[in-house]
C-alpha cells in the first residue's frame, strides 16, 4: 500500500476535527462518528479539548482507503496554540488545509499558508460548511485564488464515486506551468504523473468542497488523496529521523514523537548520547500498539530519551528550520500557597514539551517568567498545571515582549587578556530581512585565526540569548560575521574566546547606539475587525488612536463591513472587551501576531525602563587588556585605539 503522513490544519471552527473524524468514519477506522461539541471526537483525547471545543494538542490516526495508508496529524487551530502546528510541517508530507465556506480566507490562514509555503508542503484544500444558506462554490474558490494562490483548482466532480477532475480542470492546471501548457496544447492530455508533480511542486492545489458533519464530499476527497499523492521514498539505507513533539503519558513517561525518514528504527536502538529507544509505539488517538521496528516513513512516538526537542534531527537528519511562530507576551507566576520551586519544576516539564514557553528563573528575584501567545494559552496553562500537577496559581499582568535590532553596520570587538589569557575576536554585525532572526558566519581566513578557534567563536554566538543595549531586551534580524582575529600560541583557551566574542557583540551594539543606529521593535497584530456599517468611524477612530493602519473598507453588499490593518499588540490587548460592548455582542475581532516592527513609542519605553547596559555585568561591552604583568579593564569606546588586530571595515 502506499503510505502517506498527512496533517490537518485550518483556522479555529472551520471543522478541521470533524473533517478527521468523517475520514475515518468512512473508511472504516470508526464505528461510531462522535463530535467536536459533543467532547466524544476521536482525536479530541484530552479533557482540556473536550471542555474547550478546541484541539490544543497535536494527535495521531491512522486509516486505510482502497490502496492509500494513510496517517494522519490533526493539529491545533486556535492561533494561540499555532506553534504546536508549524512543529508538525517538518515531518509531513502533504497537508490538508480546512477552510470554512461561510468564514473564507482568515488572518490566521494567510498565517498558516505562509508556513506551509515556508516548509514547501503539498497542499489539498478541503473546503467545509458548504451546506450553510448563502454559500456559492465559484465565489469561494474565486476567493482561494485571490487570498491563496492562482493555483487552487477545482478537482472536486459532482458525482460521489468519480475520481476524476472536472472537464475545464486540466486546461487550469495545465496553465500554471508554461511547459506543461505546450504539452497540453500539442496533445490535449495531462498525464496523472505530471498533475501529481505539480501538488508536489506546489504549483497546484487540489480543492475540493463537502460538508464534513454531514459527510457530504468526504468520499471524493478521500479517492482524490488516494489518486493524486506519492509516497515519499528516501536514497539512503541509514537511519535518519525528524522529532516534531514531546509530551508525557498518563504514567508521566516522556514521549519523543518522530518521523523515521530514511534506514529503519529498531527497538534498543541507541540514539542520542547512549540513550536508547527503549518502547516503540504507533499510535491510534488514545491508543498504541508496541512495535520491534519502524521504516522509513513512519511516524512514532519513542520512551527512553530524556535530551530530545521538536524540530531535532537524529541520524543523518539535520535539525529543521527554527520556528517562526514566536510568543510576545511575557507573564509572571504568582504561586499562592505552593512551593515556588515545585511550580518551577512543572513548568520545566511543560516547557520540554512547548520550547516557546521559555520558562525563566530569576534566583535574585525569586520570580518565575513564562512567555506565552495569549490569553486562551494562558487559561489552559492555568488549567495544566491544576489538573496534572496539582497546583493552583495565579499569574500577573502581562508584558510585552520587546525585541532590538540594528539599522547600520559596524565592527564590533571583544578583547579578553587577563594574566596568561589571551583572545581577541572582531565582528561585522549587520542588519537582516525582517523575520530573520539572527544569522551567523566566518569570512576570516584560517592564516588569520585557526579552524578550533573560529569553531570556538561561532559555537559561542549561539550559546547565549544576546541582549541589545536599549532596554535589554533579545536581539534579532541581524548576521554576525567573524572577520577577524587573533590567539595566542602560549595562552589562548576556549573560554578566553568565549569572554572576547561575546563582548565584541556588546561593543559594537554600544557603538551603533552612539550613532542612533539601534532599533526597538515591538509585536504588531494583523487583525480583521467585522461591525456594523453605522460603527465603522467609531472602529477607525479606535484604531488610529492604537497607532494602528487599516486598508479602506471594501462594500460587501450587506450591513457588515470589515476593516483589515495592523495595529501594535501592546495597544490592541483588551480591545476585543470594547468591540464587544459597543457592538452589543455583534461585532468579531480576529487578531494574528504579524511578527514584529519598529516600537510605536520607543522612546517613552526606554525612559521608562531605564536600563544601564554598561551596568549589565552578566553582558559587559568593555574588554581587558594586560600591562606591567596584570589585566586591566577598558571601556568600550576606547577599545578600537587598543586592539591588537586592525579594523576590516572602517565604522
Amino acid at each position: 500500500m502506499k503510505h502517506i503522513v498527512a496533517g490537518i490544519i485550518a483556522h479555529v471552527d472551520a471543522g478541521k476535527t470533524t473533517l478527521s473524524e468523517a475520514m475515518l468514519y468512512r473508511t472504516g477506522a470508526l464505528r461510531k462518528l462522535g463530535r467536536v461539541d459533543n467532547g466524544d471526537a476521536f482525536l479530541d483525547t484530552d479533557d482540556l479539548e473536550k471542555q474547550h471545543g478546541i484541539t490544543i494538542f497535536s494527535h495521531q490516526a491512522n486509516l486505510k482507503y482502497h490502496d492509500l495508508s494513510l496517517t494522519l496529524l490533526d493539529t491545533p487551530g486556535h492561533v494561540d496554540f499555532a506553534a504546536q502546528t508549524e512543529q508538525a510541517l517538518s515531518v509531513l508530507d502533504y497537508a490538508i488545509l480546512v477552510i470554512s465556506a461561510t468564514d473564507g480566507v482568515q488572518s490566521h490562514t494567510r498565517t498558516l499558508w505562509q508556513l506551509l509555503k515556508r516548509y514547501q508542503v503539498p497542499t489539498f484544500i478541503f473546503v467545509n460548511k458548504m451546506d450553510a444558506d448563502g454559500v456559492d462554490r465559484s465565489q469561494v474558490l474565486k476567493q482561494l485564488q485571490m487570498g491563496l494562490a492562482e493555483g487552487c483548482i477545482d478537482f472536486n466532480n459532482d458525482t460521489e464515486t468519480q475520481t476524476d477532475i472536472p472537464e475545464n480542470g486540466y486546461e487550469e492546471i495545465a496553465m500554471q506551468n508554461d511547459t506543461v501548457l505546450e504539452q497540453f496544447l500539442d496533445s490535449g492530455k495531462l498525464s496523472d504523473d505530471t498533475v501529481r508533480k505539480m501538488i508536489i511542486n506546489r504549483e497546484i492545489f487540489p480543492c475540493y468542497f463537502g460538508a464534513a458533519l454531514k459527510l457530504t464530499g468526504v468520499e471524493p476527497f478521500l479517492a482524490g488523496l488516494e489518486r493524486w499523492t506519492c509516497e515519499k521514498t528516501s536514497d539512503s539505507n541509514e537511519f535518519g529521523a525528524q522529532i516534531f513533539k514531546i509530551s508525557h503519558d498518563e504514567k508521566n513517561e516522556r514521549l519523543t514523537w518522530l518521523r523515521v525518514t530514511s534506514g529503519t528504527l529498531r527497538t534498543k536502538a541507541v540514539l542520542l548520547n547512549d540513550q536508547k529507544a527503549n518502547q516503540l509505539r504507533i499510535y491510534d488517538g488514545v491508543k498504541y500498539t508496541v512495535v520491534p521496528e519502524v521504516e522509513a516513513g513512519g511516524i512514532c512516538a519513542v520512551t527512553g530519551l530524556t535530551e530530545t526537542y521538536p524540530g531535532q534531527g537524529l541520524g543523518i537528519e539535520p535539525n529543521s528550520k527554527s520556528a517562526t511562530i514566536q510568543p510576545v507576551l511575557n507573564y509572571a507566576l504568582d504561586p499562592k500557597d505552593n512551593d515556588i520551586h515545585v511550580c518551577l519544576t512543572a513548568l520545566r516539564q511543560l516547557e520540554d514539551e512547548d520550547p516557546q514557553l521559555h520558562v525563566t528563573w530569576s534566583n535574585h528575584l525569586q520570580v518565575v517568567r513564562v512567555q506565552i501567545m495569549g490569553d486562551i494559552q494562558l487559561e489552559i496553562l492555568q488549567q495544566i498545571l491544576a489538573e496534572r500537577f496539582n497546583l493552583d496559581v495565579k499569574f500577573g499582568e502581562g508584558s510585552i515582549l520587546y525585541k532590538e535590532t540594528i539599522t547600520k553596520f559596524v565592527e564590533g570587538v571583544g578583547h579578553f587578556e587577563p594574566l596568561r589569557h589571551y583572545a581577541e575576536v572582531h565582528l561585522l554585525l549587520q542588519p537582516a530581512p525582517k523575520g530573520s532572526g539572527l544569522i551567523f558566519d566566518s569570512s576570516c581566513g584560517v592564516d588569520v585565526l585557526g579552524k578550533n578557534w573560529q569553531h570556538q567563536v561561532l559555537t559561542n554566538l549561539r550559546a547565549k540569548e544576546h541582549l541589545g543595549v536599549l532596554i535589554g531586551a533579545p536581539i534579532t534580524d541581524m548576521k554576525m560575521t567573524l572577520v577577524n582575529g587573533k590567539a595566542s600560541i602560549v595562552h589562548s583557551v576556549g573560554g578566553d574566546f568565549r569572554e572576547a566574542t561575546w563582548r565584541a557583540v556588546r561593543q559594537g551594539l554600544m557603538m551603533l547606539k552612539a550613532q542612533d543606529a539601534c532599533q526597538l521593535l515591538e509585536p504588531w497584530y494583523r487583525f480583521n475587525l467585522t461591525i456594523d456599517q453605522a460603527q465603522v468611524g467609531r472602529a477607525m477612530n479606535d484604531i488610529q488612536r492604537m497607532s494602528g493602519t487599516f486598508e479602506t473598507p471594501k462594500d460587501s453588499g450587506t450591513e457588515l463591513i470589515t476593516l483589515t490593518g495592523n495595529a501594535p499588540v501592546s495597544e490592541m490587548q483588551g480591545y476585543v472587551q470594547e468591540v464587544r460592548a459597543y457592538t452589543h455582542g455583534q461585532g468579531q475581532l480576529e487578531c494574528v501576531v504579524d511578527g514584529y516592527q519598529p516600537c510605536h513609542n520607543a522612546e517613552k519605553i526606554i525612559t521608562d525602563l531605564k536600563y544601564n547596559p554598561t551596568s549589565d555585568l552578566e553582558n559587559t561591552p568593555d574588554s581587558v587588556f594586560c600591562a606591567h604583568g596584570a589585566g586591566y579593564p577598558v571601556p568600550w569606546d576606547e577599545v578600537p585605539k587598543m586592539a591588537h588586530v586592525t579594523y576590516v571595515f572602517e565604522n
